[in-house]
């Protein structure tokens, strides 16, 4: 019996529905965990949020921690990895590893120094040229989540819901 440990994608502070929702709907497509921490910038019940999400929020894993302590000390075997305009590292160079936590900042500020300062080797960018200063977080989730699939062999197997063979731990 084959185990997959999914991704999780983690997103702190969230503030523009219709990227979360975009993002739950990414996460039900991949069989990937979605973590929200903080103080979110909409209600979940927000139509918009749910609109972007159409019909797959049953699909979703959804958590809500408090702060993204919290969540570490409910998987203090996690590996995050913090994403950031600010990371010296292209996320091709990385390594991921099913399990792997991708964590996003808000889309106004982006994570916080403190967390990039504090894990260096864990930190994350897409390149961007031009005079462009970011991309759409929604957009950038589905990059760095398709790569770390590519990189694990998911995206040639595939990840279905309805596997009896594929067991999945978290």
């Amino acid at each position: 019996m084959e185990h997959y440990r999914p991704f999780h994608i983690v997103l702190v502070e969230p503030e523009i529905p219709p990227n979360t929702g975009n993002i739950a709907r990414l996460c039900g497509a991949t069989r990937t965990v979605l973590h929200l921490v903080g103080k979110l910038g909409f209600s979940t019940d927000d139509r918009a949020l749910k609109r972007a999400g159409l019909d797959y929020w049953q699909e979703v894993d959804i958590r809500y921690w408090e702060d993204l302590d919290e969540l570490k000390l409910a998987f203090p075997e996690g590996r995050f990895i913090y994403t950031s305009k600010k990371a010296a590292m292209s996320y091709v160079e990385m390594s991921f590893r099913e399990g792997d936590f991708l964590v996003f900042g808000k889309e106004t500020e982006g994570l916080p120094d403190k967390f990039l300062e504090a894990n260096p080797d864990s930190c994350v960018r897409i390149p961007i040229t031009g005079r462009v200063r970011s991309i759409n977080l929604s957009t950038a989730a589905g990059i760095i989540l398709y790569e770390a699939l590519r990189q694990t062999g998911k995206l040639e197997t595939g990840i279905k819901a309805d596997d009896d063979r594929l067991k999945t731990e978290s």
